[in-house]
Formats: structure tokens, C-alpha cells, sequence
């Protein structure tokens, strides 16, 4: 038997193989395993010599692939070792293309089985990603990653990364079409897990944005209506959002004439153009609807007031009578000033009390502050906010 002694730079590549070797052969007793160990670790050799990357790394993910079906033969430290050792065949090769072809390889053995040990393959995959110069490859990979995160349900895994999402996308280059896709897996990701509201519907928001009504778009909008619905039923579920763009978009104004979702768009419009008494029309109609859509009509009622509250602010010469933010949101004279105290601490107003001319002096609303307006104080408790409306009562009485 011939002794391979391991002495130049490539050692941890043969290290990998005759491990992985000894590992598949071993069951086969010494006098058979012996000589394919050696077999497969001269063709090592031989491949490494002649610089053939690419078939270096069909041998290794065929020599690993027991470890990878059978995991539990190996430690996981163990384990993402010999696979990181494959993944640096990419920084050996001559090529962008040679790089991309041994990804693949290792993305396909990776995807395998998913759901066996999922938060170890990602792992594997972020440190590919990492070493890949290409910017197509770094999405291909991260692509991988996704499908492993929804399969493996590891989505804990890969939710910090979508943070950087944005900057991912510019450094890829990647078209609208891949962008779409990829929004989509991410929203998908999103919809489910606890506490990330928010996010998802900004996914969901990024998502239905990609198409522009483009004749391109013509064969595949229609695709996009659950989504679409589900940004809307996120919007008006939401206690915190009262601004969006989805009317404008069109995989979001198709559902206007469609017989299905009609009223869901009907229902969009009303919160985003109209006022509350607008609300109660639709809902005494459609009560089923919202149930359907898990839509609890209390909690509609109050967005919908801030939401006719807002409205009363955006066209308003800076003063807002009583009278009118009575009439508006259909509630007693005593209760202004607790609907102003909410819309401070949903940062929707920012405006003073005259509780003498019974008027709120408005200084910036929430459809001000994305286009350079002030910031909004942030008021964290009712007792702050109280006093804030003391503060502008003094003030009035002293101008």
C-alpha cells in the first residue's frame, strides 16, 4: 500500500479525501478499503497537480457525500471543516465560470435532504458566498440559501441577513425579474414568524413594486393578487402603519375589477382616501368579509379614526377645530383631546392644544416627514403626553 504523505499547501484538500475515504470504506474491511483509499487519494493528487478544480471537487463531494446523508457519522464541527475545504476550491480556480460550476456542485449536494441539519449547511453556504468574487454567484448562493432556510424551517438562520437586502441586490446586479423571485421567497419566509410583521409586509411591498404595468408584466401580474391582498389586509391590520404606496401599484390596482377581490381593494381605498364614516358604510355591508380576513372591526375603527385624523391634518391650513375632529372621527366632545394624545404617540401629529378656541395648532403631520419635515417627539408615556398638551395649552395662552 502506498503512503501518501501530506506536505504542501494542498494537504487539507487530501486530508479531506482520505478521511472521507476511510469513513465510505470502511465497512468494507482492510483488504478491500485499503486500496480504494489509496485509489481515490493518488487521483487527488492528480487533479491538484494538473490544477483540475473542478473535477477535484466532483471527487471530494463524492467522497463526503456519506457524511452529508449521514451526518450524524461525524461530528458537526467535523463536518463543516471538510466541507469548508471544498468550498475554497473556488479561490484556486482560474475562471468566474469554473468558479460557478463547482458552486453549483456544491449548492446541489448541499440542497439535498434540507431539513438534516439546515442551520450547518447555511453555514457552509454563507462562507461560499464569501469566498466567491462574482456577484452572480453570491446571489446563486444566496438563493440556495433561501430554499435550504424554507425547507430546513431555519429561517432564524437567514432573517438578519435581510436587513442588508438592498445593498445585496445593487452589488448583484440582478434584473427586476430575479428581484421579484427573490422578494417573494423572502416574504414567504417572513409570513410566518413571530414578531416580523412589519418586515413581511415590506417584502410583500417590494415585491408587488417589481411589476410596473408593463406589457412584459402582461402574462405574469395576475400572479401577484394573493400577495397583493395580503399587503392589504397587512396595512389595515397594522396598528402602526397609516402610509403606503400599494394604490399606486399596478399588480395592486388590478384587484379594483376583479370579482373576487374587488372589495378589497374597495376597502384599501376607503382607509388611505376616505374618512370613518366611509368605513362603517362599507363594513355594515361586509362585516363577513373582514371576518374572513381576520379583520377585527374595533381595531378598524380606531386606525380609521387616526387614519380620518391624519387626513383632517394633510388638508388643513395648520389649524383643526374641534368641531371638526368631532365630526370626523364621530366621537363626544371629551374625547379630542385623548384621539390628539394617541396621534402624538403614533407620531402621526405633532401640534399644540388651544384648549381656549378649542383648535389644534398642527406643526407637522406624518405625510410631512419622509419629505424633510421635522422630526417627531417621541413620547413614551401617558404622562408625557399629557403634559406635552399642557405645554401647548400655556403657549397659546401666552401668544
Amino acid at each position: 500500500m502506498a503512503t501518501i504523505v501530506n506536505t504542501t499547501e494542498e494537504e487539507p484538500m487530501l486530508a479531506v479525501v482520505r478521511f472521507t475515504a476511510e469513513l465510505a470504506w470502511a465497512d468494507a474491511g482492510p483488504e478491500v478499503a485499503d486500496p480504494e483509499v489509496t485509489r481515490l487519494c493518488l487521483e487527488a493528487q492528480e487533479h491538484i497537480l494538473a490544477g483540475r478544480w473542478l473535477d477535484m471537487a466532483s471527487l471530494m463531494l463524492a467522497s463526503a457525500d456519506l457524511l452529508l446523508t449521514s451526518p450524524s457519522r461525524v461530528p458537526d464541527k467535523d463536518l463543516e471543516c471538510i466541507l469548508s475545504v471544498i468550498c475554497s476550491l473556488v479561490t484556486k480556480v482560474g475562471s468566474e465560470d469554473e468558479a460557478l460550476q463547482i458552486t453549483e456542485l456544491i449548492c446541489a449536494k448541499l440542497t439535498q435532504q434540507p431539513d438534516d441539519k439546515p442551520a450547518l449547511r447555511l453555514k457552509v453556504l454563507f462562507s461560499l458566498y464569501n469566498l466567491l468574487p462574482s456577484p452572480y454567484g453570491k446571489a446563486f448562493v444566496y438563493k440556495k440559501a433561501l430554499e435550504i432556510a424554507t425547507a430546513g424551517k431555519a429561517a432564524e438562520c437567514i432573517i438578519p441577513s435581510f436587513k442588508n437586502i438592498d445593498s445585496f441586490v445593487s452589488e448583484w446586479g440582478i434584473g427586476n425579474l430575479e428581484q421579484r423571485e427573490l422578494y417573494l421567497a423572502i416574504a414567504r419566509i417572513l409570513k410566518d414568524h413571530k414578531g416580523m410583521t412589519k418586515e413581511y409586509f415590506n417584502f410583500l411591498n417590494k415585491y408587488l413594486a417589481t411589476f410596473k404595468g408593463s406589457d412584459d408584466d402582461s402574462a405574469t401580474i395576475g400572479d401577484a393578487k394573493e400577495e397583493a391582498v395580503a399587503a392589504i389586509v397587512e396595512f389595515v391590520k397594522s396598528s402602526t402603519l397609516f402610509q403606503c404606496d400599494l394604490l399606486n401599484m399596478p399588480a395592486v390596482a388590478q384587484l379594483e375589477k376583479d370579482e373576487k377581490y374587488q372589495l378589497v381593494y374597495e376597502l384599501l381605498k376607503i382607509f388611505l382616501t376616505k374618512r370613518l364614516d366611509s368605513y362603517l358604510e362599507f363594513q355594515t355591508a361586509n362585516s363577513a368579509l373582514l371576518k374572513d380576513y381576520g379583520l377585527v372591526h374595533e381595531e378598524c375603527i380606531t386606525k380609521m379614526r387616526l387614519m380620518s385624523l391624519l387626513d383632517l391634518s394633510s388638508h388643513c391650513s395648520g389649524e383643526i377645530p374641534y368641531s371638526a375632529i368631532i365630526e370626523a372621527l364621530q366621537i363626544n366632545d371629551d374625547e379630542v383631546e385623548q384621539w390628539i394624545v394617541k396621534a402624538i404617540a403614533f407620531k402621526i401629529l405633532d401640534c399644540r392644544v388651544d384648549q381656549l378656541n378649542q383648535t389644534i395648532i398642527v406643526r407637522v403631520c406624518a405625510q410631512n416627514l419622509e419629505s424633510g419635515g421635522e422630526t417627531l417627539p417621541v413620547l413614551s408615556t401617558q404622562s408625557e403626553l399629557t403634559k406635552s398638551l399642557r405645554r401647548g395649552h400655556k403657549e397659546c395662552k401666552a401668544s
